[in-house]
């Protein structure tokens, strides 16, 4: 048998044979078929053993001079020879690795959901407000998340959070500084309360008593994200935060690693919303829309109280359901969010809410002056008696400008109306008479953030503004300075914080803010907070 170079050299081989394509790869490809020395390759007879040997060894022959030759060969068998300790280690490696990563896969906690953790302990020392000699003493106190993120489809989430903490509410005890009179409601903007502070509903039959206990786990978040378009993505949510679906561009807004007070870390407006309370938004749904990589645009609506029968200011029993009626509370809220560049970032807020509120037996005096000794987000005027229904509208804007990697500045401001819509209160007399009345309330912040601040992954923040204010309502100024130990006056809060990392898991910082004139009273005393926070993250 003679080697071809060319399949047209066996003058028996025809293109309409079967097996042609199959001759031509390997005489043309690998030059491994070999003919009879008349030019024939007599394909339709059968095969010798010795004929078989004769073509397995002429390719065999083309293939080692083409791919490696003998001495290559031998050079390689050396080297394994030479290196067969590290190879022997290099294999036990791998099938320990196969190992133990079958063993994971026999025993992981999910296929389809990640868990996330937070631990938070601080300590805590505070004076003054109101009234005088009742500053606190020194607290320790903690907040833990365990949070479940769900992926059935690899592009939704199903986001479920489980929370417990020792402490709710705002910090200081006193007429002017704690929001005593409703604590944990989601009209709740008390000057001092923590930025990782979880608010807890309060039995209104006994504000002493909590309808979610300290010292308790409970479900803080359930929301559900999905997408429709490559563009629209929708959520729908038995419990949510507005801060879940509305972007967050304030650098220190993270409530466990930035800055020590809610007034620095969100835009009012996005508190107005509901939902920054840790008790969650109610029955909501809503949607958000990127138009392009610049532009995102998120809004919502919530029933507020559906399923929190027992949460104060408002009325019980509750109404609960999606939609609006005289016991039920509601919010929509709309965020439009702008990233032209890197350096710059814009956002615009809108709120309107509606809420039920009961005021009768609060122990407010007649004046029903809501705003010195509770809740800001109240109608001065209105006298104690049975449900009002109020209305809250809000704009608010917030901006960050990085001057460089390391350093930015932060500023918001934000504008909200209460107005009374209706309902009938009793005055002294015992007549029930309607009230209307509004009160209009502003506040602004601005800050700057240094990152890397004196070392790798540290953090530093300097924060000034102007917590919520009273700049008019409908009884006028000089009826709210008549009120004995009241003396309206612009509130102003000073704060600054640094963050030590001590390592990926562990964060460490200490931080002070100042209170002037807490709950625009001048007669309150300055309140100085200092807070050192430990941050646990898993």
């Amino acid at each position: 048998m003679e080697q071809v170079t060319s399949v047209n050299q066996l003058s028996d081989v025809r293109p309409t044979d079967w097996a042609y394509q199959a001759l031509a790869s390997l005489v043309e490809k690998y030059g491994c078929i070999a003919g009879y020395p008349d030019g024939t390759f007599r394909g339709n007879r059968a095969l010798t053993r010795f004929e078989m040997a004769a073509a397995l060894n002429a390719c065999l022959d083309v293939i080692s001079d083409r791919f490696a030759s003998k001495e290559d060969l031998e050079t390689v068998r050396k080297l394994m020879q030479d290196y067969a300790a590290e190879l022997a280690t290099l294999r036990g490696r791998v099938d320990n690795l196969e190992s133990r990563t079958a063993a994971l896969e026999a025993t992981q906690f999910s296929t389809t959901t990640k868990l996330t953790g937070q631990a938070i302990f601080s300590f805590e020392a505070a004076g003054g407000g109101a009234p005088v000699g009742t500053d606190p003493n020194p607290v320790v106190n903690y907040r833990v998340r365990l949070n479940l993120n769900t992926s059935f489809t690899g592009k939704d989430m199903l986001i479920t959070g489980l929370q417990a903490a020792n402490f709710g509410g705002a910090l200081l005890g006193g007429n002017s500084v704690q929001n005593t009179l409703f604590p944990g409601s989601l009209l709740d903007s008390g000057s001092t309360n923590l930025s990782f502070a979880p608010q807890f509903a309060f039995d209104p039959s006994n504000l002493n008593s909590s309808a979610y206990s300290p010292n308790t786990l409970n479900l803080y978040k359930l929301l559900y994200i999905f997408p429709v378009t490559s563009k629209f993505t929708a959520f729908v949510f038995p419990k949510a935060e507005t801060t879940d679906a509305f972007p967050q561009i304030i650098p220190w807004a993270d409530d466990g690693q930035g800055a020590i007070s809610r007034f620095a870390t969100v835009n009012p407006i996005a508190r107005l919303s509901g939902g920054t309370s840790g008790i969650g938004l109610a029955s909501g749904a809503g949607f958000i829309w990127n138009p392009s990589k610049t532009v995102n645009l998120t809004a919502l609506y919530g029933s507020v109280t559906a399923g929190i029968p027992t949460l104060q200011p408002f009325v019980n029993p509750l109404g609960s359901g999606f939609f609006p009626n005289d016991e039920n509370s509601f919010t929509g809220a709309l965020q439009a969010t702008f990233t032209p560049n890197k350096k710059l970032a814009a956002a615009f807020n809108f709120a309107y809410s509606q809420h039920a509120v009961n005021i009768l037996g609060t122990g407010l005096s007649s004046n029903g002056l809501l705003g010195t000794g509770g809740d800001v987000f109240a109608i001065p005027g209105s006298p104690n008696g049975l449900a009002q229904r109020v209305q809250l509208v809000g704009l608010g804007g917030t901006f960050t400008y990085n001057f460089t990697d390391k350093i930015a500045f932060s500023a918001y401001g934000a504008g909200i109306i209460v107005d009374a819509i209706g309902g009938t209160n009793t005055l002294a007399g015992g007549a029930l008479v309607p009230f209307n009345g509004k009160s209009y309330y502003t506040s602004f912040m601005g800050g700057i953030y240094f990152k890397d601040a004196f070392f790798q992954g540290n953090a530093a923040g300097f924060i000034f503004g102007q917590p919520l204010y009273l700049e008019g309502t409908t009884i006028g100024t000089a009826a709210l300075n008549a009120i004995p130990g009241f003396t309206k006056a612009r509130p102003f809060q000073l704060e600054t914080f640094y963050r030590f990392q001590v390592n990926d898991n562990l964060s460490v910082t200490p931080g002070v803010f100042v209170i002037f004139n807490p709950e625009f009273n001048s007669d309150n005393q300055t309140t100085v907070v200092g807070v050192l926070r430990s941050t646990f993250t898993f």
